[in-house]
């Protein structure tokens, strides 16, 4: 192995994965919460609400990912007077995409709780949103915590996806290094970085899912 070459191309590679826990914790901030609303209107009884959400989820959902992001850097300047830089792209489209797979999981979470509690909720006077807030959410909670950690960690070598608009992130340095030197020795050390930051979040969501465990059965006992 020669860590002289691996001393010389590291730089970069850090440097691209900078870029790539740019686009992963931007694409949390926004996409986790947008979630919300888009389950809820799944679930809405006013029609053109629910078709709308459904719409969206299905479109996000239903298409691959790099294809949003072609669409989203190369179509959109096209038919309007908007130019769109290529990381503000490639983090827009990864807020909308994981958006809609959060969403999936936020109704299915919130479908799994019980009927009877909200209806015990409604009788002791809880208002819709009440209920939503301080019954059912909070059991959802321990529902989707292993869906989500499961998208988080492909969230993590999704945004690999992005070179193809010439992000320079993780990839797009392995890539480069590799063309520019023709030496693979760049995809190794590409790969070793990936397993170390989805091995992080993995002990990360096992740690939440433990804590809500833990919460679970005290609320048992």
């Amino acid at each position: 192995m020669d860590f002289g070459y691996i001393q010389t191309i590291l730089p970069a590679l850090l440097q691209g994965t900078v870029q790539t826990l740019k686009i992963f914790v931007f694409t949390l901030l926004f996409s986790l919460p947008l979630g919300l609303p888009i389950a809820f209107g799944t679930m809405s009884r006013i029609a053109p609400i629910k078709l709308l959400s459904k719409a969206y989820v299905w479109v996000f959902r239903g298409t691959p990912l790099m294809l949003q992001i072609f669409f989203f850097y190369y179509y959109i300047p096209i038919f309007t007077p908007i130019k769109i830089d290529r990381l503000p792209a490639a983090v827009f489209t990864f807020v909308l995409n994981y958006a809609a797979y959060f969403a999936e999981i936020y109704r299915a979470g919130i479908q799994s709780v019980g009927r009877g509690q909200r209806e015990a909720a409604k009788s002791l006077g809880f208002s819709y949103w009440q209920t939503m807030r301080m019954v059912v959410i909070p059991q959802a909670i321990r529902q989707i915590i292993p869906p989500v950690s499961n998208e988080v960690i492909t969230l993590i070598k999704d945004t690999a996806l992005v070179y193809v608009i010439g992000v320079p992130e993780l990839m797009k340095a392995a890539r480069d290094a590799n063309n520019r030197d023709v030496n693979p020795m760049a995809y190794l050390i590409a790969a070793i970085i990936y397993l170390l930051l989805t091995f992080v979040f993995t002990l990360l969501s096992q740690w939440l899912e433990k804590r809500y465990s833990r919460h679970e059965r005290t609320d048992a006992v």
